[in-house]
């Protein structure tokens, strides 16, 4: 069977250099949680909401869903805050762990902190607490560094590979 024509791989958006422009828009905003520039910065970003009755499961506590947002954006937003121009970048991978439950009238606060910023990925670690302080979530992620073009990154470097049995300028082990 033939193979259908493959597409590009998609490229996010560039972001603007600071948290200003998400603090008003994404999905967090949408599900009523907000980035809290005052506590957040180079390498940190904080988001806080208060949980209202459609971020609750049928056990009417805090879907696992809306901390992973909530983490992803804390996450996701110390990211952006470490990114170069013409630099974006995307979630590779995100692992949330569940300790407590929230509920109903909570308000959740997450920290986002970048661990490790390398050319091309991003590691990063985030907390979720409740208004007293307990743990309820934490998380860690990785995010990739796309450049805005493809021609502005450096020519990759010609790997040489020796041939079997090609003298490798070792003597010889006997």
């Amino acid at each position: 069977m033939p193979r259908a024509k493959e597409l590009p791989e998609p490229r996010p958006t560039p972001p603007l250099p600071d948290l200003m422009h998400a603090v008003r828009h994404g999905f967090h905003h949408e599900v009523g949680f907000k980035i809290d520039l005052t506590r957040s910065g180079r390498g940190t970003c904080t988001v806080t909401g208060r949980v209202e009755p459609r971020h609750l499961n049928i056990n009417s506590v805090v879907h696992g869903g809306v901390y992973a947002t909530i983490l992803d954006t804390a996450m996701g937003g110390a990211v952006l805050s470490m990114l170069r121009p013409g630099e974006t970048a995307a979630t590779t991978s995100l692992y949330v762990e569940f300790l407590r439950a929230a509920r109903e009238g909570d308000t959740l606060t997450a920290r986002g902190e970048v661990v490790r910023r390398g050319r091309h990925f991003v590691f990063a670690e985030g907390d979720l607490c409740g208004e007293d302080g307990h743990r309820l979530s934490q998380a860690r992620g990785t995010w990739y560094i796309w450049a805005r073009e493809p021609d502005t990154l450096p020519p990759k470097r010609a790997v040489q590979r020796r041939r079997p049995g090609a003298a490798s300028g070792r003597p010889a082990q006997r």
